[in-house]
């Protein structure tokens, strides 16, 4: 069995890795971390996973050696202690932001700080399969994924894979997200009574996930629109992008078919009759896909692209645990089936 552990295990990335890991074939999970809630039961926190596990946090100080380490910190901590992590584990999946941008300028200007360990950066692989699968099969190294990201650059893949974009056009991406979102500690504006039944735009532009949208697509011409609604989990990242000359709508199926094709957690939802005829975040909760939809109105260019995910699946430790499995070589479908559930 391949040992794996994670550091910072308290959070719900860190407890959805978990969720996967214990229930991965290939794998045994020897520690899970957390300073505020050491020597308490992992199910004490995390109670879907009581009779599931016996571990109890261990104190981050005194991590063993293993074949894989899980980050799911904070962002920024990992970069502080990264030459420690990699004396533990020969390979590190970071959930985090601090390892996703490949250039210490753009994440000083996206993330208001200096980096901490520069030249960490160019060590780890951009943590979406879809995008870099062969990379991953080599990697040491990986990093997480903004679950907005994610949901926008798969939404806008098989465009930019195709070719099919103006990229020259301005590309709005309007985002509706989940309360998960904002991790377990929480804020003011998670706060139930404030939280509940909200429509509420809280970042009209410049939102940290534009920067891997620009550097995974090669787009410059893009702007992130964040609105929270009454979800816990879930992503609908909603693209408006306008196609070059001449794109028709059978270009588009050929595609997103393709796209779908080629990789195994993408699937198409566009259908002419029921209640779920695009994209819908609901029913993916707890699943590692992504549902991408799409419509042309080919008099003017104008496409509407959707990708729907569950944000702490495949926006975060789903795909993680995808790119363990390439990494290591397995299937990297292994332990990520679950198709989701509904009604919920």
């Amino acid at each position: 069995m391949t040992t794996v552990s994670i550091v910072g295990g308290s959070g719900y990335g860190g407890g959805e890795a978990l969720r996967l890991l214990l229930d991965h074939p290939n794998v045994e999970v020897k520690q899970v971390t957390s300073r505020s809630h050491m020597g308490e039961f992992v199910y004490q926190v995390h109670p879907n996973l009581r009779k599931r596990t016996q571990l109890k946090f261990s104190d981050p100080l005194q991590l063993e050696p293993v074949d894989i380490l899980f980050l799911a910190q904070p962002h920024g901590e990992a970069q502080h202690h990264i030459n420690e992590y990699a004396k533990l584990a020969p390979k590190i999946v970071d959930l985090a932001a601090d390892f996703r941008l490949h250039d210490a300028t753009v994440y000083e200007k996206w993330y208001g700080e200096q980096h901490a360990a520069p030249e960490w950066l160019n060590k780890f692989v951009y943590g979406l399969p879809e995008l870099h699968r062969a990379e991953l099969a080599a990697a040491n190294y990986v990093s997480g994924v903004g679950c907005n990201a994610t949901a926008s650059n798969l939404a806008l893949l098989p465009l930019v894979k195709a070719d099919l974009i103006d990229k020259d056009a301005p590309i709005i991406i309007e985002i509706k997200v989940g309360s998960s979102e904002g991790g377990a500690e929480g804020n003011s504006a998670s706060h139930h009574p404030e939280r509940a039944s909200v429509i509420r735009t809280f970042s009209p532009f410049g939102h940290r996930h534009t920067a891997e949208v620009i550097q995974e697509m090669s787009v410059t011409n893009v702007s992130l629109t964040m609105t929270s609604v009454d979800l816990v989990r879930g992503v609908l990242a909603t693209v408006h992008a306008k196609v070059k000359a001449g794109v028709m709508t059978k270009d588009l199926w050929k595609a997103y078919r393709s796209a779908a094709n080629e990789n195994p957690f993408i699937r198409i939802v566009k259908e002419q009759r029921g209640i779920y005829r695009v994209p819908e975040p609901k029913i993916l909760a707890g699943s590692n896909y992504a549902d991408l939809g799409f419509d042309l109105d080919e008099s003017n260019g104008h496409i509407v692209s959707m990708c729907a995910i569950d944000n702490l699946m495949k926006g975060a430790a789903g795909s993680a645990i995808q790119c363990m499995n390439l990494m290591m070589g397995w299937d990297e479908t292994l332990g990520l089936e679950f198709a989701g559930l509904h009604p919920i």
